[in-house]
């Protein structure tokens, strides 16, 4: 493993990019990760103790492991039916964000589709221009044109989900920047981030995160503490979190503790 930062790092910022690692990587060593980040064996099996004591990683025998579980992913119509009433009060504060003459990445999701149905009921909106890779999401906001302007991405369709993926999702992306991003996710965690149970669909989040002014997470509140293998990005990366009534209020005093700005609508 190669040196992937400098000595001192705090240690808030050098336990994130451990868990990095361990995600990317499935298994790390104590020793290898020590190397890299210019610290001890001892500061490292603390950090490994921290993220531990979190359920982000598993301890193991000269190392850690993920201690991501795998989760059967519903379909898109099957995750539509979990926590309706609160994605469409978060569809619609985030729908709130956005202003006449904004360009949007909107991705896709249960709760992103629920931002679309608002944002198209929005007639006060105007030359707003929305790219987003999700085709329910598409069709949400075709009632809308020609008020707003939509572009899909291209790519592989996934069935499931109604996404459309790599080979040549991104190349919408390149060259692009968007005033704002609104992204879903299947977990947020104050050390873990956003993260997605599915990796093609993450890296597209990703790239929408990195090429916009401002991203913010939409979330219902079981998706909050949980943690999967995608990573979207950390939450020094994004702007703000929407979520709502099922959110735990302990949740909601952790990511207050990191500094992300929380509505819970």
């Amino acid at each position: 493993m190669s040196a992937v930062e400098e000595p001192m790092v705090p240690a808030e910022l050098r336990r994130a990019r451990v868990l990095d690692l361990v995600l990317e990587r499935g298994f790390v060593r104590v020793s290898d990760l020590g190397a890299a980040f210019g610290v001890s064996d001892v500061t490292i099996r603390a950090d490994l103790d921290v993220l531990a004591s979190s359920g982000t990683v598993r301890r193991v025998h000269g190392g850690a492991v993920a201690a991501v579980a795998p989760l059967a992913e519903p379909s898109f119509e099957q995750a539509s039916d979990s926590f309706a009433a609160e994605k469409t009060a978060i569809g619609r504060y985030a729908a709130g964000l956005v202003s006449s003459g904004q360009s949007v990445f909107l991705d896709v999701g249960t709760t992103t589709n629920a931002v679309a149905v608002a944002l198209a009921a929005r007639d006060d909106l105007e030359d707003v221009v929305v790219m987003t890779n999700g085709l329910t999401v598409a069709l949400a906001l075709e009632a809308a044109i020609p008020r707003m302007t939509v572009i899909v991405t291209g790519g592989a369709l996934r069935p499931r989900q109604h996404s459309l993926v790599n080979p040549m999702a991104l190349r919408l992306f390149e060259g692009l920047h968007a005033d704002l991003a609104i992204v879903g996710c299947n977990g947020v965690h104050p050390e873990a981030g956003v993260t997605n149970v599915n990796l093609p669909e993450a890296e597209v989040k990703r790239a929408m995160v990195e090429r916009a002014g401002r991203a913010i997470v939409v979330a219902d509140g079981s998706k909050l503490g949980n943690v999967h293998l995608g990573r979207i990005a950390h939450l020094s990366e994004v702007d703000a979190l929407v979520t709502g009534p099922s959110a735990p209020i302990g949740a909601l005093a952790e990511f207050d503790a990191v500094g992300l700005a929380v509505a819970r609508v």
